[in-house]
């Protein structure tokens, strides 16, 4: 019995497809762990940045009022909810493209070089780059929330003078405070990541060759800009 069903899931896609699919979810998660872990030797781009809003929430201490960073965060928390207002407009139309999927992959079996494939697996392919966006929105969502934690700790440190005197430790309330910046910085490149990988998907409704070669395509964007990038150059 599990041995039919086992069929009839394989059977569900061709088999190119399935190699295209499982390369995509295996580069996008060993892509993840590979800069997170890396993260930990400071050798991504968000690494290398996080030193300096270290140094940002060490001077941020010694101000009096924080006015000047209370308006940085807000400014940063903008792009956020940029991309989360924009995420869920995509998921709308992806959604409504479900209603219409016939004249979708219609359109998309008329082009050169297009896989010729069923209304169902076009539906599958409209679902994954939803699940994509999904993500991609939960990451931006939790980014945003992440800034407003970053002000509240902002506005939770004494007066400077308290911590000349010291009655608090300016060093504790710098580490949490950029702690937090950084981890609002890492939902927000979690979820622009998400929109890279949705381009490698698009490449799918073309061919699963196609989709595979824009996944390792993104991968070396990905890596470029994270790892060899001439911004990080300059910010080491």
């Amino acid at each position: 019995m599990s041995y039919s069903l086992g069929m009839q899931v394989l059977s569900f896609l061709p088999l190119g497809d399935w190699f295209a699919l499982a390369w995509f979810l295996a580069a996008w998660i060993g892509y993840s762990w590979f800069t997170a872990h890396s993260m930990k030797g400071s050798h991504t781009l968000i690494a290398t940045t996080n030193r300096y809003r270290g140094y940002w929430m060490v001077q941020a201490t010694s101000r009096d009022p924080r006015i000047l960073d209370g308006v940085i965060v807000q400014n940063l928390s903008g792009t956020p909810a940029f991309f989360c207002s924009t995420t869920i407009i995509v998921m709308g139309g992806l959604l409504a493209l479900l209603g219409s999927t016939d004249k979708a992959s219609e359109l998309v079996r008329d082009m050169p070089f297009a896989v010729q494939t069923s209304v169902l697996i076009f539906d599958l392919k409209i679902l994954l780059l939803i699940a994509v966006f999904v993500y991609a929105f939960f990451r931006f969502s939790w980014s945003m929330r992440l800034y407003t934690f970053v002000g509240l700790v902002i506005g939770s440190m004494p007066d400077p003078k308290e911590f000349e005197a010291g009655k608090f430790d300016r060093t504790v309330f710098a580490e949490r405070a950029s702690r937090m910046l950084g981890l609002a910085a890492e939902a927000f490149n979690d979820g622009l990541r998400g929109y890279y990988f949705a381009f490698a998907v698009i490449a799918w409704f073309f061919s699963p060759f196609a989709f595979a070669i824009a996944t390792a395509l993104v991968i070396v964007v990905l890596y470029s800009r994270e790892f060899r990038s001439a911004v990080l150059d300059v910010l080491r």
